[in-house]
């Protein structure tokens, strides 16, 4: 909580002060212009926090709160312990502010300093000057690297951190370059370097690991510099596929779209818009590039090899939701289609202008967007001695310690980890930030990790919201589409059986986190009990955890 001599005592705007828990209210703070406070109950208790999410600015009194005192925003589901506005999960990094309330002759007072309620955020103190012997190596520069320094740093560790990261910039949120195609790094940085100068972590930028010698606990740079390890937490992300086809080998204009690089290159083939582009991939990616670049008076088609765009994760049904919606802003789509190859432009040879697919079609191209997939980045670990999955990955246990080997970690999308009844590879912002702070915080306290249930969001027509996992052991069986699609105004549950796996929406929050709560708590509503008309909004989420 805040304790800085300005503090002063506040009466709040409330037109009832007889909350029962788990309600919560936006109320004024009297005297203080901009003054704001989220006063909550938890347990018979009255807390007040700062009232907008620090990841996007979510407005929390439409979030969920849970019976162990947890506060998760509406949505992308960051959460807050609303004890202290410590964020607890991802993709929130700043602290919430926290006040202290009393009440007297039946009005409500919170105390704290004029600043801090108007901000109503703060960034995490992890100030340190290391003092131990003791060295942590993070390899990578992503979601998973910032969570695991800021895990690692808030809870006490006085060691050496060392940040290796490809890249030549310090980490950025990533998930803007499909959805807004912001060029600049600056712009992006999750981060200052101050900040990471004040918490005593060491990044070395565009430093890419050759080998690893897990038995001598050091690996070695493709530059041909060493570095040796107390710990090791790898963190290298995905490395977005291609096609094999010589035409996509050869010809010019033709990206991928993993960092800040390929924005820039695919910014300066559009020029001044007006551009035909082909997005080949309808997943996640493709989608959120191909509606980013139809708002710009380009000419945007789409191919896909499936149905309907996404309908390998979210199912034809609602694939065909986000199909219509994209087709709305121009969007051309050709599915059920494969690629043959691509074409060089008749003006210059030396770039794309067209591609062709194999029932004979040419589409005309300025320029080519690949949207097909990453896979693990782990070419560095092919020779350490550890056995790669099938599909490149590493297989670590449920504290993210990599199989087989002492002192290193892997999270994110090289990390196969156990997750319901099986094991799954999630390719999601939160998941590698989530594992990163449990993964820093098992090294700093041997703090056995809390279940989460995956998050992530889109932004396609409207804003997708989804929790949960639907592959693997966890592959859906059947999905309960409710509300009205045409409206934009849906949510979907995935079933395995009786069991919800997964929860799709688009303006309905906030059901999904509020779905997401009571997964991990194994207290989720049956496949029945939604099909009866019950909702998971009408479940107050318990504070035991028990997820399965």
């Amino acid at each position: 909580m805040t304790t800085t001599i300005q503090q002063k005592e506040f009466k709040l705007k409330l037109d009832n002060i007889n909350l029962k828990d788990g309600d919560k209210v936006e109320a004024e703070v009297e005297g203080l212009e901009g003054g704001k406070v989220l006063l909550l109950k938890v347990n018979g208790s009255l807390r007040a926090l700062g009232t907008k999410c620090t990841h996007y600015g979510a407005p929390l009194v439409k979030g969920v709160v849970s019976d162990d005192g947890r506060l998760t925003c509406p949505w992308h589901g960051a959460c807050f312990d609303t004890t202290n506005g410590f964020v607890e999960n991802a993709p929130a990094l700043d602290h919430l502010n926290a006040f202290h309330v009393s009440v007297k002759d039946g009005a409500v007072y919170v105390r704290g300093d004029e600043d801090s309620l108007k901000t109503g955020r703060r960034v995490p103190n992890i100030a340190c000057s290391p003092r131990s012997a003791e060295r942590v190596l993070i390899v990578g520069g992503g979601s998973g690297a910032i969570g695991a320094v800021e895990g690692i740093r808030e809870k006490g560790y006085t060691g050496k951190i060392t940040v290796l990261s490809k890249e030549a910039y310090l980490p950025i949120d990533r998930t803007k370059l499909s959805k807004a195609l912001i060029p600049d790094a600056a712009k992006l940085a999750l981060r200052t370097d101050e900040f990471y100068k004040e918490a005593g972590v060491d990044f070395h930028l565009e430093k890419e690991v050759e080998s690893v010698d897990f038995a001598g606990h050091k690996l070695k740079t493709k530059d041909g510099e060493e570095f040796s390890y107390d710990k090791v937490i790898f963190t290298t992300g995905g490395t977005p596929k291609r096609l094999p086809m010589q035409g996509f080998k050869s010809l010019g204009n033709i990206f991928v779209l993993r960092d800040v690089g390929d924005v820039q290159g695919i910014l300066k083939a559009i020029g001044d818009n007006g551009k035909k582009i082909v997005v080949i991939g309808s997943s996640f990616i493709g989608m959120e590039v191909g509606k980013c670049l139809s708002g710009k008076e380009n000419e945007v088609t789409i191919v896909g090899m499936e149905s309907t765009p996404l309908e390998r994760v979210m199912g034809p049904e609602v694939g065909a939701i986000f199909q219509r919606q994209l087709e709305k802003s121009g969007v051309k789509f050709y599915m059920n289609a494969q690629v043959d190859d691509a074409k060089p432009s008749q003006s210059d040879p030396s770039v794309v202008g067209s591609v062709a697919l194999k029932d004979g079609q040419s589409l005309e191209a300025d320029l080519v967007i690949l949207g097909v997939g990453v896979a693990p980045a782990t070419e560095y670990l092919k020779n350490s001695g550890i056995k790669l999955e099938d599909d490149g990955s590493v297989a670590v246990d449920d504290h993210w310690r990599i199989k087989g080997v002492e002192d290193a970690y892997a999270v994110g999308d090289i990390a196969t980890y156990p997750h319901g009844t099986g094991v799954v590879r999630i390719e999601h912002w939160n998941v590698a930030q989530n594992a990163g702070r449990q993964a820093g915080r098992h090294i700093a306290n041997k703090r056995k990790p809390v279940p989460f249930t995956p998050i992530f969001w889109s932004a396609l027509g409207a804003q997708l919201r989804y929790c949960g996992n639907s592959s693997g052991n966890d592959k859906h069986d059947d999905v309960t589409l409710l509300g009205d699609p045409d409206q934009d105004k849906w949510v979907a549950y995935y079933t395995q059986g009786e069991k919800v796996v997964a929860v799709a929406s688009q303006n309905f929050d906030p059901v999904v986190v509020q779905s997401a709560e009571l997964m991990r708590r194994s207290k989720m509503l049956s496949k029945s009990e939604i099909k009866a008309g019950k909702s998971p909004l009408e479940v107050y989420p318990p504070a035991e955890i028990s997820a399965t």
